[in-house]
């Protein structure tokens, strides 16, 4: 299944972005899974930041945004998608040289919440960006709620996204000790 097709055959598109990508982004996480485009991974499969590959030009910048829409399931489709991880600035594919504006959290749906989409997404930068958004450590929660992916895109001009991919996970018995390192 081709990348586009399975971000739209997941309702990833329109849900969190109006037009698909074309690549993969790979994801390896310390714990040996993989994200293969839907697959049902763990919070404690994917407790620790993956290692993260793409297409790149080696001259030019991204942005990696890695997200959860499935997070409040009510009217106000503005809660619904909460940012796990945001990184910009990166030099060509080598996300370790990024600017981080919110440090990695894995995934940790609530219990009784059922499954969620867990999204990666890569845009092209049109150039170095100066972002002016708040700086997030991996134990701030402040600010992820009420992220709009498609928004972010807008502002910051970044056009449409080039590489993708994304798993599903729920609840485990690694949650509530990953909200509590949050101090939820």
């Amino acid at each position: 299944m081709s990348v586009a097709s399975a971000f739209q055959s997941s309702k990833i598109v329109p849900d969190v972005i109006p037009v698909p990508p074309s690549k993969i982004i790979e994801l390896k996480y310390p714990s040996g899974a993989v994200a293969q485009l839907g697959n049902e991974l763990t919070p404690t499969q994917v407790k620790d930041q993956p290692s993260v590959s793409y297409d790149a030009d080696p001259n030019s910048y991204y942005t990696l945004i890695f997200t959860d829409p499935d997070n409040y399931d009510g009217p106000e489709k503005i809660y619904r998608e909460w940012h796990h991880w945001l990184v910009v600035n990166i030099p060509g594919s080598n996300v370790s040289k990024g600017e981080v504006l919110s440090g990695y959290i894995g995934s940790g749906p609530p219990q009784g919440t059922g499954i969620h989409r867990y999204i990666y997404i890569v845009y092209k930068q049109p150039g170095k960006i100066n972002f002016d958004e708040k700086r997030l450590t991996n134990k701030s929660v402040d600010g992820r709620a009420a992220f709009s992916t498609q928004k972010f895109a807008e502002k910051y001009n970044l056009g449409t996204p080039v590489a993708g991919n994304f798993y599903k996970a729920q609840f485990d018995d690694y949650v509530p000790q990953l909200y509590k390192s949050l101090g939820a």
